[in-house]
């Protein structure tokens, strides 16, 4: 039963007991009268509801994860390979920041427009070391290295504040220190390439308030440090790499000043509801080809953009709340740049690997801070891989699989009410998915086999209608 209907349950219940104890009393009310003094009455306190302002200083901390998918590509006269590099590794640091919130910003009727500036500072350690091209299977190959080890930001912020949850966009200056290798197995060549660069960074985010003085927020960026270019001390080859990061990030903060934000009593979020989505994905799989003499390392990398559905139930326990969710998606994440060996004429082979629908059927469990669910979540996943390889325009091998394995993830749902034109019904939700397929082999030719693994790194941000209202419940 809604926490909405019981409200009137109780005043009933109460009329019936209050006749009941009138029945009773009446007659020694009347002669105790006269000897009682006379009685006061008390108004309850009014309820207040409290404002969420989101101007003020603040402090924090983040951690996540980031990988480099940055196009690479050596030139040594007829030997011309490319792929992306830059590995998948954990990053964390620290952010200041500061917030104005306007009621009607510039006279225009925007309410709650929230304008922001951000600096921050991350360790990192994204470091691809196993990309390798040419006669890699006989122990000959060229390797090509890139390490990521510290980069930092200062971006503007502007959002949309729903009482205690801001939604953003942000970008602004990003710099980094980019450490690039090349090297082949006699030792002849083995130079480096590196640089404090700089670029600029784009992304979004969510941030919700807790309680006190702290918020929670995830964020993805989008990092460009421009290109990286270096000449071998043998003359022998060029070396460029657009170096292009990603970042998927969760961050604490606390504001300095400002009144302590106490949360409204927990929102029901229990029973059905039901939903869609849509979002980005970007990966980094780790792929190879093989045969007798030749082989090649590198990184195969689908991107783009993606749209689905969603139903799921909820139970709750106090605060707590816990449920099961099922999605399905469709879109085009493809990668079509990586090729091997020479790319200026008829390439040893060129790929194109795509993901173009998947799913998962996950658990989830979450905190509920007054109408705002904080939530992790993991469960099974499933999609369909498709890897085109053309061989020297000549012949061209398809290796297409529905694959299974797990999603794991986290994000924050709560009430959308944008400028009224929702209901009670609906929640926003914004989610970071970490999808693993597995890994497959197959063959490709005589004596050649092509291996594979698929992860897929998604943000998605989705509208759910609730059948069982998510009010704040009235205590």
């Amino acid at each position: 039963m809604s926490v909405v209907h019981s409200g009137a349950v109780l005043k009933s219940y109460a009329f019936a007991a209050a006749l009941a104890a009138a029945a009773v009393t009446s007659a020694a009310s009347s002669s105790l009268a006269a000897d009682l003094p006379a009685r006061t009455s008390t108004k309850a306190p009014p309820l207040v509801v409290q404002a969420y302002n989101w101007t003020g200083l603040y402090v924090g901390v983040n951690a996540g994860v980031g990988f480099g998918r940055s196009k690479t590509d050596l030139n040594g006269g007829i030997v011309d390979p490319r792929s992306r590099i830059g590995g998948l590794g954990g990053v964390g640091g620290g952010q200041i920041g500061y917030n104005w919130q306007y009621g009607n910003l510039f006279g225009l009727g925007l309410g709650n427009v929230v304008l922001g500036l951000e600096a921050d500072i991350q360790g990192a350690g994204l470091n691809d070391n196993r990309t390798c091209t040419l006669l890699c299977a006989a122990g000959f190959g060229v390797n090509v290295n890139q390490k990521l080890d510290w980069f930092g930001t200062a971006r503007g912020r502007v959002g949309i504040a729903t009482g205690p949850v801001l939604s953003y966009f942000t970008g602004g200056f990003a710099y980094g220190n980019v450490k690039s290798r090349v090297s082949d197995f006699t030792g002849v060549i083995n130079d480096s390439f590196s640089s404090t660069r700089t670029g600029w960074t784009i992304g979004s985010g969510v941030e919700a308030a807790l309680a006190g003085n702290w918020t929670g927020k995830i964020e993805y960026l989008y990092v460009d440090l421009g290109t990286q270019r270096g000449l071998s001390s043998l003359g022998t080859f060029t070396f460029n790499s657009q170096v292009r990061e990603h970042i998927f990030r969760a961050g604490l903060n606390y504001r300095i000043g400002g009144a302590s934000y106490a949360p409204a009593p927990v929102a029901n979020w229990s029973g059905w509801y039901v939903g869609g989505n849509g979002g980005s994905g970007t990966a980094l799989n780790k792929s190879s080809i093989r045969s007798a003499n030749l082989g090649e390392r590198f990184n195969l990398s689908p991107d783009g953009y993606f749209g689905g559905v969603q139903a799921g139930y909820n139970w709750q326990a106090g605060a707590i709340v816990y449920g099961l969710e099922a999605d399905i998606q469709g879109g085009l994440l493809k990668d079509n740049y990586a090729c091997g060996m020479t790319c200026s004429a008829n390439a040893f082979v060129s790929y194109n690997q795509k993901m173009q629908w998947f799913g998962t059927v996950r658990g989830r469990v979450g905190y509920s801070v007054g109408s705002t669910l904080f939530y992790a979540t993991g469960g099974f996943a499933y999609g369909g891989v498709k890897t085109d390889l053309n061989f020297a325009n000549v012949a061209v091998a398809s290796v297409s699989r529905t694959r299974t394995g797990y999603a794991v993830g986290g994000g924050i749902e709560s009430p959308f009410d944008l400028f009224g034109l929702f209901g009670k019904n609906w929640t926003s939700k914004t989610e970071y998915l970490f999808i693993d397929l597995g890994k497959s082999t197959d063959t490709v030719a005589v004596g050649t086999t092509f291996t594979t693994r698929a992860q897929e790194h998604t943000l998605r941000t989705g509208l759910n209608y609730h059948f069982n209202t998510p009010v704040v419940a009235k205590y």
